[in-house]
């Protein structure tokens, strides 16, 4: 029944298909810790059902078994997505660095797909996180994943249950799928495949069916540490560790207030989401596109003009960005991550698109704007001009 259930899920574009226990996670004590020091942030829903993430079997009454998917959304180089200055000195250290500690995936030595190469874009330009540059992945899994669980409700026969999930169900996704073998987690905390590199979509189905779990997979990490000096905020605070207060992801997609003043220029012109510490994995060298996703790329959402944003209005927004996963953000939240990125970005000829957003009606979109405002009229001045300055004797 596996082969199967495997076959099936390959021919529906998924690019490999694990099967693990319904048992707990074996990271569950770290889980609960992370969350009582507060790390996840502003998420309470991670609190809220974390009795479900601690054991599936909540989830699913009589549920013994869970399949883990996993589906690429690695795209070619030239998509638009700009590594940071930091990643590319690193890229250049490297280049000129021949010994690597032993045991180390640095001997792979990240070929093209490892690193986006830099696109010629605009510094006004914003940059939006590869997953996010497609259709709603919700929807295209989604689809995907109903279709398997009903091919396995009928292999199970009468008094087979299974649920589906694509991102949003009460799992600990990342922790199952290294139980199932699909990859190991990496020390920036997201899944890394052997196969396959770290650019992707988990998804899983739960399930009644007693079906022989795969043996988990090991870490391979070895010494490397790229993922750490890459982040931009310091937000892997140790390998393995993630403070999601501090992620550009989080601040950018699940924070709905305002973005931290001391973290504001780190951010740099991400509007949406980060890849700085996924980009730099060496064993992206493995990377490599899936079926299912490239039909759904969204060219428009590879380097888009912030100063074109900034002038959405919510119909506006709502058309442009219509089905895909920007949405979430909503016009206040998308529009205050353009302001910052336009303070970090961009030059005096924006101060006019600014100064009409900071009389915006929402006032979180107003206050990003005249920092943005304050930011660009700074770089603006002559180097030791104070203001006020002329009217001193």
């Amino acid at each position: 029944m596996k082969t199967a259930i495997q076959q099936r899920a390959l021919e529906l574009g998924f690019d490999d298909c694990r099967f693990t226990t319904a048992l707990p996670p074996d990271h569950a004590g770290a889980f609960e810790y992370w969350l009582q020091t507060g790390q996840h942030g502003e998420m309470s829903w991670l609190a809220r059902n974390a009795e479900k993430r601690l054991d599936p079997r909540t989830v699913l009454p009589g549920a013994e078994t869970i399949i883990t998917l996993a589906t690429s959304h690695h795209t070619a180089p030239e998509t638009g997505v700009r590594p940071s200055r930091a990643q590319q000195r690193e890229t250049e250290q490297d280049r000129g660095n021949s010994s690597h500690p032993a045991g180390s995936p640095e001997v792979l030595r990240p070929g093209t797909g490892a690193l986006p190469e830099p696109a010629a874009a605009s510094p006004a330009a914003g940059i939006i996180a590869r997953y996010a540059q497609f259709t709603d992945y919700h929807d295209i899994l989604g689809a995907a994943l109903k279709t398997l669980t009903e091919h396995i409700l009928q292999l199970g026969g009468p008094g087979t249950a299974a649920l589906w999930y694509v991102d949003t169900g009460p799992l600990l996704e990342r922790d199952l799928a290294q139980r199932a073998g699909l990859g190991f987690t990496g020390k920036h905390t997201n899944l890394i495949s052997r196969r396959l590199g770290n650019w992707l979509f988990l998804s899983e189905i739960i399930t009644t069916l007693e079906l022989k779990p795969d043996p988990p997979a090991n870490n391979h990490c070895g010494s490397c540490t790229r993922c750490l000096a890459a982040c931009p905020t310091n937000a892997i605070t140790a390998p393995f560790q993630l403070d999601a207060r501090r992620c550009i992801s989080y601040l950018t997609i699940e924070l709905k207030g305002p973005i931290p003043v001391e973290l504001r220029p780190a951010i740099g012109n991400r509007i949406f989401g980060c890849d700085d510490c996924l980009a730099v994995c060496p064993w992206n060298r493995f990377a490599r596109a899936g079926g299912l996703m490239q039909p759904h790329a969204r060219a428009d959402l590879q380097s888009p003009g912030l100063v074109e944003l900034l002038r959405l209005d919510e119909a506006g927004f709502k058309t442009r960005f219509a089905n895909t996963p920007l949405l979430r953000t909503k016009r206040r939240g998308l529009l205050r991550n353009v302001c910052v990125a336009l303070g970090n970005t961009a030059d005096a000829t924006a101060l006019p698109h600014l100064e009409k957003a900071a009389r915006d009606p929402e006032p979180l979109i107003a206050e990003h704007a005249r920092w943005a405002i304050e930011q660009i009229e700074t770089r603006q001045r002559p180097t030791g001009v104070e203001l006020g300055s002329t009217d001193r004797v």
